[in-house]
């Protein structure tokens, strides 16, 4: 039974597993897993374990931007298996759609980083932002065309996201230093263009990001230097947030003033535990995008949620 299955263990399995894997991509290989087990005999109840779970997994994270993405694509797929004759012809469309997304989601990385890699040249100076899997398949291709670059990494507080893309730039032989999140300002002028990953890029274009990724984008277009945000296809999200307080992920308990504690206040704790994770770049601070589907202005991705989504 589809109960005996937690696929939010599962999920979390797939993530400590595997570094290369994407929340998108966990989510969709959590989904397959739990309905190649479970057996509902109803297209009703059939529909109703696979949205559940979906709520299971959204619930289970802070960080749900680019899980929901995953989850989003998964719902699509059901949707279109509605001309299925049975529950057992939908599971086997259903468990071969969503075998297909993971086993291709590396491919929509490679292509990602063959649009963006003609944007990288010799003897740039880049500025990144934490860490991403799919910008770092850039540099990395980068490299094995023998482009000669150097990177600024920011440090990304609070985990310190970008000393794990400051290491593998090092393993790549690329000249790269660590900068503090309040540098960034500083070293602007020394910069080329920046590149940011995206945990979500909304209809409007605009983008959803490690938290810092806004106020770079603001230092960019100041200094008039490139922004190109890199985002594999299925990150796009139905979201249309018009400030940092329209995203899934706020809570009004962030930086709110508290009362006068009886004891002495733990500020790193409450650094880690009062601060948002993710915040949100309107389209009018972003160059361009490189995707899987191709580079594109911010104005296209809505282009392509309605081709998904009324497909």
């Amino acid at each position: 039974m589809a109960s005996t299955f937690d696929i939010v263990q599962h999920y979390n399995s797939l993530m400590r597993g595997d570094t290369s894997i994407s929340a998108p991509v966990a989510a969709v290989g959590s989904l397959v897993k739990l309905i190649e087990k479970q057996r509902a005999t109803t297209m009703l109840e059939f529909t109703m374990i696979v949205r559940t779970a979906c709520e299971e997994l959204k619930k289970a994270t802070n960080n749900s931007i680019s899980l929901s993405a995953g989850c989003d694509v998964f719902i699509q797929q059901l949707a279109r298996t509605s001309h299925a004759q049975s529950v057992d012809e939908c599971r086997e469309m259903l468990i071969k759609a969503g075998s297909e997304f993971v086993q291709g989601a590396g491919k929509c990385r490679d292509n990602v980083a063959e649009f963006g890699s003609p944007f990288v040249r010799d003897d740039q100076t880049v500025l990144i932002h934490s860490y991403s899997r799919v910008l770092m398949g850039l540099l990395r291709r980068a490299v094995g065309q023998n482009k000669r670059f150097r990177v600024y990494v920011t440090e990304s507080r609070p985990d310190q996201s970008g000393l794990r893309a400051a290491a593998e730039l090092q393993e790549l032989g690329v000249p790269c230093e660590v900068v503090l999140d309040a540098a960034v300002g500083y070293i602007m002028a020394k910069v080329d263009m920046v590149l940011v990953g995206a945990e979500g890029v909304v209809e409007s274009g605009g983008l959803i990001n490690k938290i810092g990724t806004y106020q770079i984008a603001i230092l960019a277009k100041a200094a008039k230097k490139p922004l190109y945000a890199l985002a594999e296809s299925f990150k796009f999200v139905r979201l249309y947030p018009l400030s940092q307080y329209d995203l899934p992920t706020y809570r009004s308990d962030l930086l709110a003033f508290k009362d006068k504690p009886k004891d002495a206040t733990d500020w790193q704790a409450e650094l880690l535990k009062n601060n948002p994770v993710l915040d949100y770049t309107p389209p009018e601070y972003i160059t361009l995008l490189f995707t899987d589907l191709g580079v594109m202005t911010p104005s296209g991705v809505s282009d392509e949620l309605i081709k998904f989504y009324l497909d």
